[in-house]
């Protein structure tokens, strides 16, 4: 089962993960961006949400932002550690460990977004495809989500609906673009072990086709 969905927003931040320090957004969104973004208006154990194809709807612009961050993580051990002990804190200052870090971002982002999903071995008797359609199209048409869609970073917010009508190519997007390799989504086969995917992104007149998760033009 198939859906097209439209999202846009003032801001998006699709991280390089080969960038260290400072963000850099790719060029367009990527699958994994697009499942988590779905999987917030609708996630369920017994169905897997399948990227197909992402159009760019406007120009590609960017923006510089300077962001404050935090150099540390709260780390699950070292809670366990304080509430054994009954003595510490289990925050993060952010006084101490705060730092500013510039980002590259997009502005003005639009996009649609093909997906299908497929039955996984959770689902239950009474589940089936026709049900979660149903589902799926009902929570988009009113809105509905378990967690703010975002694109990329919780503070971009993502707006969305249903596709009715796809919306004109840029001029600027017609033709052949190549976007270099692209993280695809993490391969979570071995819980020890979780692995990047990628692809080479080709922009065919605003259109991201994305290939399948077995395809061998996937690199693991």
């Amino acid at each position: 089962m198939s859906i097209k969905l439209e999202v846009w927003g003032d801001y998006a931040l699709f991280t390089r993960p080969e960038m260290k320090v400072e963000r850099v957004s790719y060029d367009a969104m990527t699958p994994s961006a697009a499942r988590g973004l779905i999987e917030s208006i609708y996630w369920h154990p017994g169905l897997r949400w399948r990227i197909d194809r992402i159009r760019v709807c406007a120009p590609i612009r960017f923006a510089n932002l300077r962001r404050n961050e935090v150099s540390a993580t709260a780390s699950a051990r070292a809670a366990q550690t304080e509430m054994k002990r009954g003595t510490g804190t289990l925050y993060i200052s952010t006084s101490k460990n705060i730092q500013q870090r510039a980002a590259l971002m997009l502005r003005d982002v639009h996009y649609v977004i093909g997906a299908h999903f497929e039955m996984t071995e959770k689902a239950t008797p009474a589940d089936n495809p026709g049900k979660f359609q149903d589902i799926v199209k009902r929570r988009i048409l009113k809105g509905q989500f378990y967690h703010q869609p975002c694109f990329g970073c919780r503070e971009f917010p993502a707006q969305f609906c249903l596709c009715k009508e796809l919306p004109p190519c840029p001029e600027e997007l017609k033709g052949e673009k190549d976007l270099g390799w692209m993280l695809y989504d993490l391969d979570y086969t071995d819980p020890e072990n979780i692995s990047p995917l990628f692809f080479r992104g080709i922009l065919q007149d605003g259109v991201l086709e994305i290939p399948t998760w077995d395809s061998q033009e996937v690199r693991r």
